[in-house]
């Protein structure tokens, strides 16, 4: 068997010691291999500690002055730099450090004070001065930084242990800043050179931004900066910008105003980024904006806002609004400039009577405008968009009643057959707007009366453009308003949706009848709670009609015993057939028209008042019969002596040689639209529903609380009535219950009310 053998070396050291040329002890370790028992490392101490030559601190400082002073005047230092630097390592070994930094001091400050001379030159111009105040910081700054890399021993030991002295570097700024920036008259040349080059830029000139950049970093450095020269550096800026902003104010107009704002602005971020220090920023920044734009909002708003609005600058509205977001009260001042705006404009459209006709239009137009306006201007603040809700609420209901009208014609109008501008996501988008419109509106138990009014002419007539367009603005009614605000209007499309079904029944009945009629009779059963009023209007319909009335009657109340009907002539209409000499046609007229077309086929001519006699048509309603039948553009009558208007003693016939391209007519309905009566008749009737409204919340009121004060029985109706009334109505209103025994005034105190049970 084989075994290996093998003997554990191990290294052994020895520490020898060497004497440097500089006195200084340097131990080097020699590595012996040895087999056998290791040994330790030893490292013994000095027997006696190496002393300097004679002269060798004076002799050295001489070779470190000479360097030094080499070094400050620009020219080649004779000895290397390693040995320079060994030198002041081994000098502040032998604790000559002391006198070293101030010996280096010494020459380094008569070296600072030597320079102030250069700068007592009178013919110098500002711009040289700044020049040579430059090269000579540049040169100083170079020179300290050379002088501490010979002296960075003394530097890192000596220095860093004496906190209260100054490093090499901070004792070269301190030379600088005590004998020549505090110089005064160095110190006022250099901030004014800088104030001068800055305004000369200001004004458009190029300059020297490095040199700029260079002397205010100077300045910083030597902590001299905000005392010398931040202070004068505002009041100069404040000066020049408060004059500037008084000129341009009014020489310019506001948007070019404002975007030499933004420039000025843009300019000086500028200057802060290239040479000024960063702490001048705010102060500076907020200079500019006091004098540019807040000594002036007002005035640039009253200037301008309107304009700008008007003419909708988009661009320009942004940039305001993003300006005066930067100034101490800029928003709130615009605000309320904004709001008055809106006050102003909307209420010239609403109050102004000539522009009744386009108001719905021009307030749906002026909405999209200030939205968008609030959206890409304002930046969506929802103090600007509650602002614009509280002023379009207001200046709507500076006009009463009025407004709810309109919008209550305009809603009739888009959703009439007929209206052929818009697809139906375009009329669901337009519904949307009026519905915003809509909100604004404190009396909208007067919308609710038209818009009442017209939906009846709509689904009576068949007028309605789309019956789910007509359910849609249902809807929204009655999310905005509550069930109560529309539970009429459902009504009456329940009563078109019944009346189809009880038609299809009459067709059955009429079928088992053993004399059947020629006339196809439709008729819509109207719950009289539901619809309008209308005026009752007795006429003389002809035999045939008055017969098959008499039978759909017996057929209805056979149905539904205890129910009473009551004939709408007023709402009628027709499809009659005609022969003219062009050929067959057919006639689409309103119940009156067709009266007194049927009267035709039993003569020729007529006068008006032997067609009054026999139709029994109200003298109004018949003027506006005739004038549709012979004065139109369908004129199927003729009226003797031709004119646009009906007259007493006109006479008319029956107009044989009646031309149209179309089979199927459809003559105009004069009488379908609305007269002046009618509007004042709708109004009337919801004042009159007002009345009995404030009667019933009195009632309620007193019911529930026995007895109540006049002050807090108005503020209770103010917070249940859903509409505008003035204080004066409430009062009447009060007085007339009091008159019908529903509550008394107390003996004692005649401003508290009793409920009477």
């Amino acid at each position: 068997m084989a075994e290996d053998t093998r003997q554990d070396k191990r290294a052994s050291f020895s520490a020898i010691r060497e004497h440097s040329t500089n006195g200084m002890a340097r131990t080097s370790a020699v590595a012996s291999g040895k087999s056998g028992a290791s040994k330790k490392l030893v490292i013994k101490n000095f027997k006696d500690r190496p002393k300097l030559a004679e002269n060798y601190t004076e002799d050295t400082w001489l070779k470190l002055r000479d360097a030094v002073g080499a070094i400050q005047n620009s020219t080649s230092i004779k000895y290397n730099l390693e040995e320079l630097y060994q030198a002041v390592e081994n000098l502040c070994s032998y604790k000559v450090s002391p006198t070293l930094y101030k010996q280096l001091r010494q020459v380094c400050e008569d070296h600072v004070q030597a320079q102030i001379h250069q700068f007592r030159e009178e013919s110098l111009d500002n711009l040289s001065f700044l020049k040579r105040m430059n090269r000579c910081w540049q040169d100083h700054c170079r020179q300290t930084i050379m002088i501490r890399s010979i002296f960075l021993f003394l530097d890192r030991t000596y220095v860093l242990q004496n906190s209260l002295l100054p490093s090499i570097w901070d004792t070269g700024l301190e030379l600088f800043r005590t004998h020549i920036v505090s110089d005064s008259a160095v110190q006022k040349r250099t901030v004014e050179g800088i104030l001068e080059q800055i305004e000369l830029e200001r004004n458009g000139e190029t300059v020297d931004r490095s040199l700029l950049r260079s002397l205010l970093g100077m300045l910083s450095d030597l902590q001299v900066y905000k005392d010398s020269f931040e202070e004068k550096f505002l009041t100069e800026t404040n000066r020049l910008y408060a004059a500037e902003g008084q000129r341009l104010m009014q020489e310019r107009d506001v948007p070019e105003y404002l975007h030499h704002v933004a420039r000025r602005l843009e300019e000086e971020n500028d200057r802060i980024v290239s040479y000024l220090d960063q702490s001048t920023q705010k102060p500076l920044i907020s200079c500019v904006e006091k004098q540019l734009l807040g000594e002036h909002m007002t005035a640039m708003l009253q200037k301008g806002l309107g304009t700008l609005l008007d003419e909708n600058r988009v661009t320009e509205l942004a940039l305001l609004y993003q300006l005066f977001s930067k100034v101490k009260g800029g928003l709130p001042t615009l605000l309320q400039f904004w709001r008055d705006y809106i006050k102003s404009f909307g209420g010239e459209i609403v109050c102004t009577p000539e522009k009744d006709k386009d108001m719905v239009q021009e307030l749906l137009d002026f909405k999209d405008k200030m939205d968008n306006v609030a959206q890409s201007c304002f930046a969506r603040n929802e103090a600007f968009i509650n602002a614009m809700k509280e002023a379009f609420e207001t200046f709507i209901n500076k006009r009463p009643n009025k407004p709810a009208e309109l919008i209550a014609k305009y809603v009739d109008s888009k959703l009439r057959a007929g209206n052929k501008e818009a697809t139906e996501e375009e009329l669901e988008r337009i519904l949307d707007k009026i519905m915003i419109i809509f909100r604004f509106i404190h009396g909208k138990d007067v919308f609710e009366a038209f818009y009442k009014k017209d939906l009846a002419k709509r689904l009576l007539v068949g007028k309605s453009a789309s019956v789910d367009a007509e359910k849609s603005m249902l809807s929204k009614l009655k999310h905005e308003c509550g069930a109560a605000f529309t539970s009429k209007l459902e009504g009456m499309f329940k009563d078109m949706e019944l009346s189809k079904d009880i038609m299809i029944q009459f067709k059955q009945y009429m079928q088992n009848q053993s004399d059947p009629s020629n006339i196809e009779l439709t008729v819509n059963i109207l719950t009289m709670g539901y619809w309008p009023s209308y005026p009752p209007m007795e006429v003389h319909l002809p035999p045939e009609m008055v017969k098959l009335q008499e039978v759909f009657k017996l057929f209805y109340l056979g149905k539904h015993s205890g129910r009473k009907l009551q004939w709408q002539p007023t709402l009628g209409h027709a499809v009659l057939k005609a022969e003219f000499k062009e050929g067959k046609k057919e006639l689409q007229v309103s119940l009156f028209q067709t009266l007194v077309l049927l009267m035709f086929n039993e003569g020729e001519e007529f006068s008006m008042e032997e067609i009054r006699a026999a139709t029994g048509i109200e003298e109004g309603e018949l003027r506006r019969t005739l004038q549709s039948l012979a004065c139109g553009k369908a004129r199927v009558l003729n009226k003797n002596p031709r004119g646009k208007d009906v007259e007493d003693g006109d006479r008319f016939n029956f107009n044989n040689d009646f031309k149209h391209k179309l089979f199927r007519i459809k003559i105009n309905q004069i009488q379908m639209k609305e007269t002046v009566e009618e509007q004042v008749s709708t109004t009337e009737r919801v004042f009159q529903d007002r009345q009995y409204q404030i009667d019933a919340a009195v009632v309620r009121i007193m019911k529930m609380r026995k007895t109540l004060s006049h002050n807090l029985l108005v503020s209770e109706l103010y917070n249940q009535l859903k509409f505008p009334v003035k204080p004066g109505d409430l009062k009447k209103r009060i007085e007339s219950l009091i008159d019908r025994d529903y509550m008394e005034r107390d003996k004692e105190t005649p401003n508290q009310y009793h409920y009477v049970a």
